[in-house]
């Protein structure tokens, strides 16, 4: 018998040890605590058990369960049981299951405290005998209570981790703003009645908490309006998250939007996806009618109990994050097709702005024209852009089909190709129709610009200098045009003589 106690003491004493080199590197805080729930409950032979990180006051974040059915929405009034309010001060507690209506006989708990800062808690249910449940003794207790001090500083390291991911997300999108030329804000840019109502009920609503469904064509400016009901919330100082369900391909966006554990396939490491990123922020959610039946049903959690479960993963992370949403898709039809999920639907449609067409707005169209120039010579390191009379003319008579991001990179590349500080009609006509004699396809007018430079360095005999002064740009910037259109400068090599590519001085 002696001899069997010593082992089952060695055993856990090893245990103890695993635990500390498993928590040893940088673990996610719902990591640490399903590491913590397991050990807990196999060393102490529990028939149940349960961890969970918490902040002040008692409210939980992350939660891992082994035989107990729970959830956050659950593990929050277990925590608000009076019973429990000793683990603040350290304590081991033992308690009956009926105090925690939970389906067992006898419960122990443990805090985890960091820096005298409660920041988990453990739990185990019903140690197995030979014969049948027997209570815990002062060893289980001691037991468990080391546990959970070891696991504590692990917990308050994932959380460090978590915040410097949102802080850096944080900051790259600061830095996308600044590139942009300004506050999301100032790019809202219009004057039309219909444009400035969108904008002063996008005001009314960034106040609430709700959720909100921006509707329009591709190119209205769905994600800067986004941003504008972050910057003008309460939740400014968090991430502003964006994610285009459409650009991902849907193998990928289940792991992109609620998270991945290391190990769910050889070769995968663990990351914190999209919704756990915007905790104390904004997710926005762009083309959310692509996401596919599965994936709706996941979001639709998500969204009704405020947590999210990893792909590949046991625990469950509550979440803090406002959630925006845009589509151009007919959702109300998709819902009659069996396509979109109708209670989804009114769980997005809180709140639904829908931003005008740039047709249905001409007004504007000169200010924002005016606008993305003077960008368009920043970006291009250019003197100030402006568009004489005929200019102007063909922008006003243009139909616009891209919206507003047309508008923008039409702009740019009308930039790019003039000769001048002055954008010309004949600018506009060639970055339309790329030299040619019909309309350029939709998304195609970084070629009719890269069609000018190669022109016009085949005019130059590839004297790069030369084609820099004769396109009106520094040599840097014809050099990041020529790098970035490596491969079709390669493809140009095969037809055009090899003099004209050539670098000189």
């Amino acid at each position: 018998m002696a001899t069997s106690r010593e082992g089952w003491r060695r055993a856990r004493l090893e245990t103890v040890l695993d635990l500390s080199l498993a928590l040893a590197g940088k673990r996610e805080e719902g990591e640490v605590v399903e590491e913590l729930v397991h050990r807990a409950v196999g060393l102490l032979d529990a028939r149940g058990g349960l961890a969970l990180s918490v902040r002040s006051p008692l409210q939980p974040v992350a939660l891992a369960a082994v035989g107990w059915e729970t959830d956050l929405a659950r593990a929050a009034r277990l925590l608000a049981a009076p019973v429990l309010q000793s683990l603040r001060a350290g304590e081991v507690a033992r308690v009956a299951g009926a105090e925690l209506e939970a389906p067992f006989t006898e419960v122990l708990a443990a805090p985890c405290l960091w820096r005298e800062e409660l920041v988990g808690i453990v739990l185990v249910a019903d140690r197995e005998g030979r014969a049948g449940v027997v209570s815990f003794d002062s060893e289980d207790a001691t037991f468990l209570r080391s546990l959970a001090l070891l696991a504590a500083p692990a917990i308050a390291s994932g959380r460090a981790l978590a915040q410097e991911q949102r802080h850096r997300l944080a900051l790259e999108e600061e830095n996308r703003t600044l590139r942009s030329g300004g506050s999301d804000e100032e790019n809202l840019i219009g004057q039309a009645p219909s444009f400035r109502r969108v904008i002063e009920l996008a005001r009314r609503v960034a106040a609430t908490d709700v959720t909100v469904l921006l509707r329009g064509e591709s190119g209205t400016g769905k994600e800067r309006l986004a941003r504008l009901l972050h910057e003008a919330s309460a939740r400014r100082s968090g991430p502003f998250v964006p994610l285009n369900c459409a650009a991902v391909p849907e193998t990928l966006l289940e792991a992109e939007l609620f998270g991945i554990e290391t190990g769910v396939a050889t070769g995968v490491s663990g990351r914190v996806g999209k919704i756990e990123l915007a905790a104390g922020g904004t997710l926005f959610l762009d083309e959310v009618g692509d996401l596919s039946p599965t994936l709706q049903a996941k979001l639709l959690r998500v969204v009704q109990e405020r947590e999210v479960e990893r792909v590949g993963g046991r625990q469950r992370v509550l979440v803090d994050a406002r959630l925006v949403t845009a589509t151009n898709r007919d959702l109300e039809g998709m819902m009659r097709r069996g396509e979109f999920r109708q209670d989804l639907y009114y769980r997005l449609r809180v709140v639904e702005l829908t931003l005008p067409t740039l047709r249905d707005r001409r007004e504007d169209i000169g200010l924002l024209a005016l606008h993305f120039a003077r960008l368009a010579g920043i970006r291009l390191h250019r003197p100030p852009l402006r568009f004489s009379r005929a200019a102007l003319e063909v922008l006003l008579q243009h139909d616009f089909p891209g919206n507003v991001r047309e508008l923008e990179n039409l702009v740019e590349a009308a930039g790019a190709l003039a000769a001048g500080p002055v954008i010309e009609a004949e600018d506009l006509h060639l970055a339309l129709r790329g030299g040619g004699s019909g309309p350029l396809a939709a998304g195609t007018l970084d070629d009719a610009v890269r069609s000018h430079v190669l022109f016009t360095l085949e005019r130059c005999s590839g004297n790069r200098g030369e084609a820099a002064r004769a396109l009106g740009v520094d040599r840097s910037t014809l050099y990041r045009m020529l790098m970035r259109w490596n491969a079709s400068l390669d493809a140009n090599r095969t037809s055009a003589p090899r003099s004209t590519l050539r670098k000189r001085s």
